[in-house]
């Protein structure tokens, strides 16, 4: 049996953005403090009895984040053309974060990214 570590971390960024083509108040720019919850599986330690340090996680968490923080996201890429909704932001993330951070023995499993208190969406992908 392969062991698996489930790992978390939580971080955060401010941004704001315009739902394009949305039927309500949100295709008026607003702005949310976004809580992302970034969520690994490791399939083995190191030599310290880690999978990944926390503290690499929360780098690439931060690094890809800060890109976004306290910025207007309509004029981001790829957000130019890509509506900025919750969905695309986190599968956005997901994947930037799994280019820093995936290797052999460590796998971005999910994303989950809170608009606010009460909404949030996970991201994920089937694994091939």
């Amino acid at each position: 049996m392969t062991a698996r570590y489930q790992l978390k971390v939580i971080t955060d960024f401010a941004s704001a953005h315009t739902l394009r083509d949305y039927p309500g108040a949100c295709s008026r720019m607003h702005g949310h403090n976004w809580k992302v919850e970034l969520e690994a599986v490791a399939t083995q330690l190191d030599d310290v009895g880690m999978g990944v340090d926390f503290k690499v996680m929360k780098e690439a968490a931060r690094e890809v984040g800060g890109r976004l923080d306290h910025q207007y996201l309509n004029e981001l890429e790829p957000f130019k053309t890509v509506n900025p909704t919750a969905e695309n932001i986190a599968a956005y993330m997901y994947k930037e974060i799994s280019a820093r951070i995936n290797s052999d023995t460590i796998k971005v499993t999910a994303l989950t990214l809170w608009e606010t208190e009460r909404a949030c969406v996970r991201y994920s992908e089937e694994s091939k």
